[in-house]
């Protein structure tokens, strides 16, 4: 019983980091788009220089990989421990994109 509620909550974990990648991709493209930001790593920026398909695909896939190998290896401490981490910098990466939001609407100079 506690292993399958174990199993719930892992699985929820690794979708939710998931769906900040996928939410980080969308943001990402919308706010350079827009001029409101630029891409900080240079391949993804490449990829993005390219056309949001090839950035929002490999963004996409380097996410899922790393969801599915979080969520494979779950009951090592190691990979306990990396989706931890992941969901930290994803949820410090929404701060970050908030911030850019609300730059944007013009509530810092």
């Amino acid at each position: 019983m506690l292993q399958e509620a174990y199993y719930i909550k892992i699985s929820r974990l690794t979708i939710l980091l998931f769906g900040l990648n996928l939410l980080d991709a969308l943001l990402t493209i919308f706010w350079v788009r827009n001029g409101f930001a630029t891409e900080g790593n240079s391949l993804m920026a490449g990829l993005l220089d390219m056309g949001n398909a090839p950035f929002l695909m490999a963004k996409l896939a380097i996410g899922a990989i790393t969801a599915i190998m979080l969520w494979r290896g779950r009951n090592l401490r190691i990979a306990q421990y990396g989706l931890t981490l992941a969901l930290t910098v994803y949820f410090g990466l929404m701060a970050i994109h908030f911030v850019t939001g609300l730059s944007a609407l013009g509530y810092f100079s």
